[in-house]
């Protein structure tokens, strides 16, 4: 496994919704930039790759809105035609856009020949069981230039309920010859190993199982380089990682919405087995959780999980 790569949010191509505070608060995420949600990165600023996700169902938009990412710093585009989220698919983008090979041609093609950046597509297996063409998606984003795939393991019918299956991951890398990247249900090393090994994918794409448990990209590293099991996470550092995760939420976002958001960031850390995995703990982040969701402001929350952790 190489160095990981982090997507920003979906962002909307629609040139109406373009100046939202939104949209900007997202390509501002995606450049790495963590006090202002309107400063642009500099040639020399060093965030990393700089990766922006676009979300819609016109080529020429689309185009457009590559175009003005690439003019704003980004350095890959990557388009998404994997959300089953209701209001993206009723617009025909994300993975309504599976039901339409032509459509899914014309646009990555306009797309790939409007910048100069390499561009990546996602997708899922195909609107439901009953259509998966995923492989003919693959091999129309190979002969258009898309430079890599993920292929999320379900259908948008699907949504995120089952198991994710591989077998269609496999079969699409066996048949192009652009990097494949493997997404669904991969959430532990052990996991990651197996899903490597029956697809013979070139990579890994992590989603909800680092919701509360950031430290799954190391672990997975760790395991896949040793084939063993890393220590298990000491409490202090996952204090440390926490504070400071909801602390740049509060700088990024501004208090108010900053506060809203990291109660959702604290439950699902709360989650973690290294937190909850005994009733004594489990009863304690449950009783926490409810009265850290009644905080209205940054210190109460930051001062909150200082004290919780101290008293673990």
């Amino acid at each position: 496994m190489g160095a990981g790569v982090v997507v920003s949010e979906m962002v909307t191509s629609d040139p109406k919704l373009q100046n939202t505070r939104k949209t900007k608060l997202r390509l501002a995420h995606s450049f790495g930039d963590e006090t202002s949600e309107f400063s642009r990165p500099t040639k020399d600023s060093d965030t990393g790759l700089r990766v922006v996700q676009i979300a819609g169902g016109d080529a020429e938009i689309l185009a457009k809105a590559a175009v003005t990412n690439e003019d704003n710093g980004a350095q890959i585009i990557d388009i998404n035609m994997g959300c089953p989220a209701k209001k993206v698919c009723k617009k025909a983008a994300g993975s309504a856009l599976l039901k339409d090979p032509k459509l899914v041609d014309s646009i990555l093609k306009a797309v790939v020949g409007s910048v100069d950046i390499p561009v990546t597509l996602k997708i899922r297996t195909g609107w439901d069981k009953k259509s998966i063409n995923a492989l003919q998606i693959a091999k129309i984003a190979e002969d258009n230039g898309i430079q890599s795939l993920a292929v999320h393991g379900r259908t948008k019918a699907c949504k995120y309920e089952g198991l994710a299956e591989h077998d269609t991951v496999a079969l699409i890398k066996q048949s192009v010859s652009i990097p494949v990247i493997a997404n669904g249900d991969i959430d532990s090393p052990e996991m990651a190993k197996k899903i490597l090994q029956h697809t013979g994918a070139d990579g890994l794409m992590i989603g909800r199982a680092a919701q509360g448990r950031p430290w799954i990209f190391r672990e997975i590293s760790y395991f896949l380089r040793n084939n063993r099991l890393p220590a298990p996470m000491a409490i202090e550092e996952i204090k440390y990682i926490l504070l400071n995760h909801i602390a740049s939420l509060h700088l990024f976002y501004g208090e108010n919405q900053g506060v809203r958001i990291a109660r959702k960031h604290t439950s699902w850390y709360l989650a973690n087995d290294i937190l909850s995995g005994s009733k004594d703990r489990s009863d304690k982040a449950r009783h926490f959780k409810r009265t850290f969701n009644t905080f209205l402001t940054a210190s109460e929350q930051l001062t909150s999980l200082n004290d919780y952790f101290e008293q673990l």
